[in-house]
Parts: structure tokens; sequence; C-alpha cells
């Protein structure tokens, strides 16, 4: 079965009703794929994700969370075997998307600031309550935030950013600082759920409550990292003074859990911080410099701007003059200095392109905004119609020849690329998150696959926005 086809076998288990669209979401940084199904009632979404323990860990943590009363996605169907799962539409609106919209003039709003303390104020309800009685087990790949997992995080920072980066350094010296921060943090209290990845795109609003996803990753460790996730998630750029304050309010909500060092936990969070840090610069690094997706490289001048507020403003509670060295190259570094923020924004547009068949109707948005461009490309020189071509697709290189050596499809092309960078500058002026753009023939498999291709191409090249490019007939 294809994709596809397994998703409407599932949904026909699960609901009994008729399909009426199944559209991909934005992908993010993992191998999983996310799926709205509508039928007449309603939606949900279907996930397919080849990580069959990922899978069971996520599946096993949300039954547990629901059972606690904690607002994550009910999971409805399980197909592991075939690696996927049908779970509740939480929506859209992440909180990040939620933070660019309501952030004016870099204020951090009242009403902003609510949000985020009752996402505070849920944080030890994941860590405590349902982490008291947890089944680790299912914890994927490790049980425990322990020696192993902060090597791995440390050594994806060294050899995915600061060697890609061209950052030198001494290897010895940069890993007996490590092995200085690990200690440190291993004296901490670490008998907690730590969630791993609780950030605002893992956090859902609807109806302005926060729901939970995305913590099939976590494990066992200690309360600061996961509040230094929040605080310190580099593109959402809160302002330094209100992360003291949403600090504070975080350190308060545990006084009903438990007794708190303040003042200890204060100088412990910020090793935290470093950890965090610089395990999500080897995440830009992998996804950015090795995986050649540029988006994830426009991280880079906040997660600078973040490290250099810790530099002046925070007395680290241990000495690692090595790690500290390198902070500083990374503050000075050439290479480093062109990728600059652009001025006044704070989000990046995503730009979803699609290739399509009309015999199966054209893709909805899945941003739920509505609109876009959807271009007919069946006017042009059509190669499926030549016999060598027929089992080709738009990204084999002869059918790509032949599309290129055709007037028609580039002058149809310049066209559609002058129109969608028109929407893309102003989008970017007005801060508009979503800009959808689908290319259309008959059979969904040479000419609108190609153009599809083609427009992500000019746009990774020559526009500071994250491209989604889906082709759903070859799904």
């Amino acid at each position: 079965m294809t994709k596809l086809e397994l998703l409407h076998e599932l949904s026909d288990k699960w609901s009994g009703e008729k399909v009426l669209s199944i559209n991909r979401l934005p992908i993010s940084g993992s191998s999983r794929e996310y799926y709205r199904i509508t039928i007449r009632d309603g939606s949900f979404i279907g996930v397919v994700n080849e990580d069959r323990e990922e899978n069971e860990a996520f599946i096993a943590f949300s039954k547990h969370f629901r059972s606690k009363g904690l607002a994550v996605p009910e999971i409805y169907l399980t197909d592991l075997d075939n690696h996927a799962y049908l779970l509740e539409d939480l929506g859209d609106t992440t909180l990040f998307d939620y933070l660019i919209r309501a952030r004016k003039e870099d204020r951090f709003s009242s009403e902003l600031l609510e949000i985020y303390q009752k996402v505070l104020h849920e944080l030890p309800r994941f860590q405590i309550t349902a982490g008291s009685d947890l089944n680790y087990e299912f914890c994927y790949p490790r049980s425990e935030f322990d020696r192993q997992s902060m090597q791995w995080d440390l050594s994806y920072f060294k050899y995915y950013f600061l060697k890609l980066a061209d950052i030198p350094f001494n290897e010895q010296r940069l890993e007996d600082d490590f092995n200085r921060l690990i200690e440190y943090l291993l004296k901490q209290d670490t008998g907690y759920f730590l969630y791993r990845d609780f950030q605002s795109r893992n956090i859902m609003l609807r109806n302005g409550t926060p729901w939970f996803i995305d913590y099939q990753g976590g494990r066992r460790g200690a309360l600061q990292y996961d509040v230094a996730s929040l605080l310190f998630d580099s593109k959402a750029d809160i302002p330094y003074e209100v992360r003291e304050l949403l600090l504070d309010h975080y350190i308060r909500t545990l006084d009903h859990y438990m007794t708190v060092n303040r003042e200890e936990f204060r100088r412990s969070y910020y090793a935290y911080v470093l950890i965090r840090m610089m395990q999500a610069m080897g995440a830009f690094g992998f996804r950015g410099f090795y995986e050649k997706k540029t988006q994830f490289l426009q991280s880079i001048p906040y997660a600078l701007k973040d490290l250099r507020w810790i530099l002046e403003n925070v007395d680290l509670p241990l000495k690692i003059p090595t790690l500290v060295g390198v902070f500083h190259r990374l503050l000075t570094s050439r290479s480093l200095k062109r990728f600059k923020a652009k001025e006044g924004r704070k989000s990046t547009l995503t730009v979803f392109i699609n290739s399509f068949s009309y015999l199966h109707g054209i893709p909805e948005d899945p941003s739920g905004h509505g609109g876009g461009y959807v271009f007919d490309c069946r006017a042009l020189s059509n190669p499926g119609r030549i016999e060598q071509y027929m089992g080709m697709t738009g990204k084999d290189k002869p059918v790509m020849d032949f599309l290129s050596q055709k007037p028609e499809v580039n002058e149809f092309l310049s066209n559609a690329f002058a129109l969608v960078d028109l929407s893309v500058e102003n989008y970017e002026e007005r801060k508009f998150s979503h800009l959808m753009v689908s290319f259309g023939c008959t059979g969904g498999q040479h000419r609108s696959v190609y153009c599809a291709e083609k427009l992500a191409e000019h746009l990774r090249e020559n526009q500071p926005v994250q491209v989604i490019l889906w082709h759903r007939e070859q799904d």
C-alpha cells in the first residue's frame, strides 16, 4: 500500500465514514509525516513514522498522560506493523505561531505572558505528577538523560556545528570541559520526567488552552532542562527580562509540589541552558550545514544572541574555560556573521509547494488560511505522451532535460516565479506565516512535478523562507 491507501484504510476502520480529503501537514526536523484526514463530521491526524520504538513511546506516553488529565492528543487507532496511527486533531496554531502574531513592536503583551504562565503551570504536572509512576521502559532511545545522552548532545554540537562552521578548538581540552559540565549536571536531582523538546513549536493552542505534543523523546532527568528549553527557544526571542519573570513563575509553581532551594535551582539552571543550547545548535548545523536545509541556519543569529547574553550576564557555576573560549570564537566568527536575522522579523514564512493531478482535485491549504496560487501546467508540452518518459517523473533527468528545452515551459516558470516572489516579499513585510503554491497537470507525474521542483529550487536560492515540497500523486 501507498501511504495514502494506508491512511484511507485506517480511517475507514476507525470512523467508517467516507474520506473527503487527505492533506499532508508541514514537516519539521523529524522524519515523521503528518496528514490531516477530513471526513463529514470533522478531522483527525494520521501519522506515518518508520521508527516503531518511537511510535511505541509516543503512544504509551500519550495514554499515560491522558490518564493523569493532561492536555495531550487522544490516540484513536494504531497500526504499528505498518508504522502508522490516528490521533486527535489539535488544529494549526502552535505557541510559536501565536507568539509571532501577538507580539507587536517587540513588546511581550500581558496576554502572551499569561499564555506562557499557563504553559509553565502545566509543566510540573508532566515532570512530577505524571512522571512519578510513568513506565520508563518505553523511553527511546534511553530511559535517562544520563552521561551517555549528554555526551551524544555535546558531540552533536562539536561535530555538526563547530566543525562544519570551521570553529577551531583543542579537542582534548574541550572534551575535558564537556566532562566537567556533565559531572556538574549529574549532581542535580534527576528523578523527574524530562520532556526533552519542550519548546514553542511543540505546544498547540486550542481556544486559548495549551495542548502538548512531541514528547516521545522523553526520559528521566532534571527539572531545569525543560524550562530552559522553553525560555531559551532561540527563534521565539523572548525578551530577557520576561524570561526571568517566567523562570520565577515556574519556580513558584514548583512550591506546590516540593520544597525548592531557589538560589541553587537558578545556579544549576544556566548549566542546563548551556547544554540545551548546544544540542539546538548541533541540530541547526546538522539540518542546515549538512542536510542543506537553509531554514535551520536562520536560527543561528538568535542562538548567538542568547549565547552573548549568557556570557555577559550569568556567573556560571563551574569552570569550563575552553568551552567558554569556543563560545567567544562563535560570537566573532566571520563565517557565522553572514547569517543575520532580517531586521524586525520574528518569523520565517513557510511556502507549501504541491504538485497534483486534476483528476483527484486541488490540494487544500494545510494552514487553514485558504488562498495561494494554483498554476495549471496542462498547456505545457506533455512528456507523459512520449513512450520513453511514461514511467518517469518530473524529477528524472531525461524528463527535466525535455521540459527545460521548451521555451513555453521557461516562460511559464518565469511568470510563476515573479508572482510568487511578489507575494513572498509582501507576506514577509506583513509577517504572514503561510503561502501555498500548487502546480497541477493531468496525471500529476511530469509537468507539475517538474514545475514544483523548480519553484522550490528558486525560493531556496533566492528567498529567506522555509520551503515544504509535496508531490501528492507520487506519495
